[in-house]
């Protein structure tokens, strides 16, 4: 019977991992995109969706495009953009069906880590 139970045991923390890594991804699936020029994405989250693109020209990246808040629960949709050079920038877009675009250039690079969130 120890041997069963060490067996259950074994199967159990083998699903629970296989269900935590999927969790994991799906989770984090389209919120983020590091990315190199030329690039898109077209994330959307519970509470928010988003487009952008990464252009690059004369040693800068340009990340341009839009959020919109999809949801009335008081929160809002965020972007947040690090450039490769260490710059940081946000966009918010506050209240259900709120949509604004963001247009940001950074300098020195040619990669920016671009993700949608709620906040």
């Amino acid at each position: 019977m120890s041997s069963l139970s060490a067996a259950r045991k074994t199967l159990l923390s083998a699903l629970s991992a296989i269900v935590l890594a999927g969790g994991l991804a799906v989770g984090t699936a389209g919120t983020a995109n590091a990315a190199t020029c030329p690039s898109s994405a077209s994330p959307k989250i519970d509470g928010a969706i988003a487009g952008w693109s990464l252009s690059c020209s004369g040693g800068s990246v340009r990340v341009a495009g839009w959020l919109e808040d999809t949801r009335m629960d008081g929160k809002c949709a965020v972007v947040r953009v690090h450039g490769g050079n260490g710059d940081y920038r946000t966009k918010q877009a506050c209240g259900s069906g709120a949509r604004e675009q963001f247009d940001f250039t950074f300098a020195g690079t040619n990669r920016a880590d671009v993700r949608l969130a709620i906040a």
